[in-house]
């Protein structure tokens, strides 16, 4: 089995879940954590618009966009 090294992110959670007592707090750190990555997409959208690589008819071209993967049987 592969040996796994854990970066500095990871450490710092693992720390922080350690000490989640009960389903509230962990729920809370749940949405802390879904907050941070929705703050940061946000950004990265603010970045793009600005750079002009996103703007209104992007947003309408996504209103008739499919991505889903085709299955096969």
């Amino acid at each position: 089995m592969e040996r796994s090294v854990f970066n500095q992110a990871q450490i710092e959670l693992l720390g922080a879940l350690s000490v989640i007592q009960d389903e509230k707090e962990l729920m809370a750190l749940k949405h802390t954590i879904s907050e941070f990555f929705a703050r940061r997409a946000d950004e990265e959208m603010e970045k793009l618009w600005a750079e002009g690589k996103w703007n209104e008819q992007t947003l309408e071209d996504l209103k008739s966009a499919h991505y889903r993967t085709p299955y096969q049987q």
